[in-house]
């Protein structure tokens, strides 16, 4: 268990990150960084997402191979581990890699949050596209998971066609990549990222909650891109996990987001 109001000094970002208990849920911490709120983590029960966002991204996670089955999964930009603890929980066995920045941040959630009991999972310090190019030759995830940028702050490095071809490279036949995109009201980096995906990657779907879609909100829409055409049942299916009100886009369908 953490200890009382635990914080780290994270020096390239030149912030501090803080762990303290989440008081609405047994089990649960949240780990701000700057003051705001990056993650959620239920020790009691890893399985149990409670960011909205984070939860579409398991569901995808979920249909990414049958129920149960180990998976390889990459997290570029780590945070709490909150989606590797997940995997580990419902897919035990799976190896996982991880990508973080912020030497201080990986050290200080593993020391206060450790990783459930047989977790595989391999932790690289640096850039995500630097490190996935540094990554063995021979080695393909099943699921590619980038969870880094949100806005204008976007680093053009990797919000980039190039850099998803580059993570696309290191999928399996079966691996999908999927993008989390943090955006403000006209989701202009939205619109960036799907036409860049698509010029990456077979086919791209969104997902998020239904106002989104509009335009008119700030918050968070995920973008899944597969090697082949999107897997029509996977609409219905994420659609009906929610969270809801939720909405799933692909196709000529997702030309509304068209850069």
């Amino acid at each position: 268990m953490p200890d009382q109001q635990p914080s780290r000094f994270l020096r390239t970002s030149g912030q501090h990150a803080t762990i303290e208990p989440d008081p609405f849920t047994e089990g649960g911490f949240v780990l701000s960084i700057g003051g705001a709120e990056q993650s959620h983590v239920n020790l009691a029960d890893p399985g149990d997402i409670f960011y909205e966002y984070l939860r579409r991204i398991g569901h995808v996670v979920d249909l990414s191979a049958p129920w149960g089955e180990p998976i390889s999964a990459l997290h570029l930009g780590a945070g709490a581990l909150t989606l590797a603890r997940y995997i580990q929980a419902t897919r035990p066995g799976s190896v996982q890699y991880a990508v973080e920045l912020e030497r201080e941040l990986l050290d200080f959630v593993l020391q206060q949050l450790p990783l459930p009991e047989g977790t595989r999972l391999h932790t690289l310090i640096g850039d995500a596209r630097a490190a996935l190019a540094q990554l063995p030759a021979d080695l393909r995830f099943d699921v590619v998971i980038l969870d880094i940028f949100s806005g204008p702050e976007a680093p053009e490095h990797l919000a980039c066609t190039e850099f998803y071809q580059e993570a696309a490279a290191k999928l399996t036949p079966r691996g999908v990549l999927i993008v989390n995109v943090g955006d403000e009201p006209g989701l202009t980096l939205v619109r960036s990222q799907v036409a860049a995906l698509r010029r990456a990657m077979a086919d791209v779907s969104a997902a998020a909650e239904s106002a989104m879609f509009t335009g008119r909100y700030p918050g968070n829409i995920i973008l899944t891109a597969t090697q082949g055409p999107w897997p029509e049942p996977w609409t219905a299916a994420l659609t009906a996990r929610g969270p809801h009100p939720a909405r799933v886009l692909s196709g000529v369908g997702l030309d509304v987001l068209s850069d």
